[in-house]
């Protein structure tokens, strides 16, 4: 039986990862930050009795910071995979927690890598390290000749999260071929879901959507809705990870699906779902979007009703306007093939947070409104 070990298990791609390595018949271990409220609501229905004879899915309290704590988790996991998927990866927030970002996501990279090599399992343990777009930062002169960006694209980071990432991708790179370590980078585009962070644009857009449809909320707030993203589904590029690690030879790989959307348009599409038409009138800070109609019986809200204006207070201080990866090399000699598209992605997001929000609907009208976002 293969051994995997996650970092960021109970994030949104640790918990996809962790249950497809289950359902491949691996043993599956994980690592959590210990805090003093429970943070496993992605992962709970994994977690069997650990006394269960066939229980495969195992955690640990661990650190990124902590070098001693991780070394002495992988001597007892053994594991054949690691997968790095623990970060601070919020873009806004690392330009508020410099420092932090950069000793979880750059010197969390490297206390792996060196773990790995003292234990003696450079030969044993293959390790997928989670890089970013936001390596490239958006620089038009950094594209290939079909206007994407590649795995031979430079880098050019615009904020502390892609710096820090950056550090991790080469010190990855430099252990492979320092070491001859099966090290990997995975160069993920944005990937969206229902277990997406409540703070993260595209759920912020779809929470603040099911609550405003089902009349918990009046209106929400973004920034810059010019910005383009490559939006693709957390479960498709959960699948590529574990691929990379199947491959021959270690290599790094873009990981995207090669079609951009705008910030405005996913609010629109986020809207239809509900069967809610929008207009967007005005243009930059000034720009608001009002409800045309809504063909939803299930929702009562008045057609010139205003849901959305813009903050400038949500615009970073050096903006990445347009990020879209080229996936070719991942087709052609992995055979990996997106099984979601944007549309089935807003979908299964809205669909789910409607059913979470109906649960907010349902104690406010019983006279006990607990809500998941109190205004």
């Amino acid at each position: 039986m293969k051994v995997a070990l996650i970092t960021g298990v109970t994030g949104q791609d640790g918990s996809y990862l962790a249950e497809l390595l289950l359902e491949k018949g691996y043993e599956v271990h994980g690592i959590k930050r210990r805090a003093s409220s429970l943070n496993t609501d992605r992962i709970d229905h994994l977690y069997q009795d650990p006394h269960h004879p066939n229980q495969r899915f195992k955690l640990h309290y661990g650190d990124l910071t902590d070098a001693m704590n991780l070394t002495r988790i992988i001597e007892e996991c053994q594991p054949d995979e690691i997968y790095n998927l623990g970060a601070m990866s919020h873009v806004a927030v690392s330009f508020d927690t410099p420092e932090y970002v950069g000793n979880v996501d750059g010197l969390g990279t490297l206390r792996i890598l060196e773990a790995v090599r003292l234990l003696g399992l450079e030969k044993k343990t293959k390790i997928y390290q989670a890089s970013t777009s936001e390596l490239y930062g958006g620089m038009p002169e950094n594209k290939n000749d079909k206007g994407f960006y590649d795995e031979n694209s430079p880098f050019y980071p615009r904020s502390p999260y892609g710096v820090a990432k950056i550090y991790g991708f080469w010190i990855t790179k430099n252990y492979r071929e320092a070491y001859n370590m099966f090290a990997c980078n995975g160069v993920l585009f944005n990937h969206e879901s229902p277990r997406r962070g409540e703070t993260f644009v595209t759920r912020k857009i779809t929470r603040a959507t099911a609550r405003i449809a089902l009349g918990l909320q009046e209106k929400f707030y973004l920034g810059n809705l010019e910005a383009k993203r490559d939006w693709g589904h957390a479960k498709d590029y959960v699948r590529m990870m574990w691929m990379i690690l199947q491959a021959e030879e270690p290599e790094d790989w873009v990981i995207a699906t090669g079609k951009t959307t705008t910030v405005r348009e996913f609010v629109r599409l986020a809207f239809k779902e509900v069967g809610i038409e929008l207009e967007f009138k005005g243009k930059g800070i000034n720009e608001t979007a009002v409800v045309v109609k809504c063909s939803d019986p299930r929702f009562k809200i008045e057609s010139g009703t205003e849901v959305l204006s813009i903050d400038p207070a949500y615009f970073r201080p050096t903006e990445v306007d347009l990020l879209i990866g080229d996936p070719t090399k991942a087709k052609e000699k992995l055979g990996w093939v997106p099984e979601h598209n944007l549309a089935s992605l807003v979908k299964d997001m809205m669909h789910s947070d409607i059913k979470l929000m109906q649960k907010d609907q349902y104690l406010k009208e019983g006279g006990y409104f607990i809500s998941n976002n109190p205004e």
